[in-house]
């Protein structure tokens, strides 16, 4: 039998810019409105008022309005994936109908308010919000996995060259009536599995690993400093050696060289990690 990944599984990229949420959002609004006076759908086109298209823009507020709430509100978030981000476009829809059936109702056709009505508003809301709202999904999606490849590629750009004059400086850890001493130019990362850590770091030039028991915040108290930062649930990372940075809808990955895997970066990471890395690049 075959299991077909969920869409949980699948990062959504969410905005943490109110320009390009406030641009993008009534950027939606508008082309409602585009497709209302373009197309006419629904009855619009013997809609005769000598304000017809200034009646029509009130749809653009509407749609626009709850998109920027609703992307304002989802920019708070830790976590967000795909079926999250279908969730909630069908709310928008579902919000934004509402609007739209009150709006038309009391002030534009100045009927009385029925659930059969309101039940052909919510058709009319999703048909034209549905195609809307897929291109809407689509171009966020691509615009904003550019801007984490873009960022990803200007900071690897200079790691190499800047990393290499960095002083070295000795941590003790403590664990489990255990004391270890390790220079932070051998330090690579730490990782942590449940109540132990395993500490990865260079002797000879070869990758050795050590396990503590230790959770991931004590160690933590025992290793930051300036360049060793934690950058996941899971991950302390050593900035320093960072050599490389991919971006993608998912956020970043950070790449050592002398590891065969690339380190997460999580969104609520990313203001801290990612200027950070800028500023050693410099």
């Amino acid at each position: 039998m075959i299991h077909l990944p969920s869409l949980k599984s699948y990062s959504y990229p969410k905005s943490e810019s109110f320009a390009e949420i406030l641009l993008s959002s009534f950027g939606a609004g508008i082309t409602v409105y585009l497709f209302l006076i373009i197309f006419q759908p629904f009855g619009t086109e013997s809609f005769h008022h000598p304000y017809k298209y200034l009646l029509l823009f009130p749809y653009t507020i509407i749609f626009g309005t709850v998109f920027f709430i609703s992307n304002l509100y989802v920019s708070r978030l830790t976590d967000w994936n795909i079926g999250s981000e279908l969730l909630k476009i069908l709310t928008v829809l579902f919000l934004a109908s509402i609007l739209s059936y009150l709006y038309n109702s009391l002030i534009v056709s100045k009927v009385n308010l029925s659930f059969e009505n309101y039940g052909y508003m919510l058709l009319y809301s999703l048909a034209v919000g549905i195609p809307i709202s897929a291109i809407y999904v689509l171009s966020r999606y691509i615009y904003l996995k550019n801007i984490h490849e873009n960022t990803a590629k200007n900071i690897a750009s200079g790691l190499i060259e800047n990393f290499e004059n960095s002083q070295a400086k000795i941590l003790t850890i403590q664990a489990n009536n255990i004391e270890i001493l390790i220079s932070t130019e051998s330090l690579l990362y730490i990782q942590s599995m449940e109540n132990y850590c395993s500490l990865y770091f260079l002797e000879n030039n070869e990758v050795k690993k050590k396990l503590l028991r230790i959770s991931l915040s004590n160690i933590l108290q025992q290793t930051e400093t300036d360049v060793i930062k934690k950058c996941h649930r899971s991950y302390i990372v050593n900035l320093e050696k960072v050599k490389n940075i991919k971006g993608n809808a998912q956020g970043y990955k950070l790449i050592l060289p002398e590891i065969d895997f690339m380190i997460p970066v999580s969104r609520n990471f990313i203001s801290t990690i990612i200027p950070k890395l800028q500023q050693l690049k410099k």
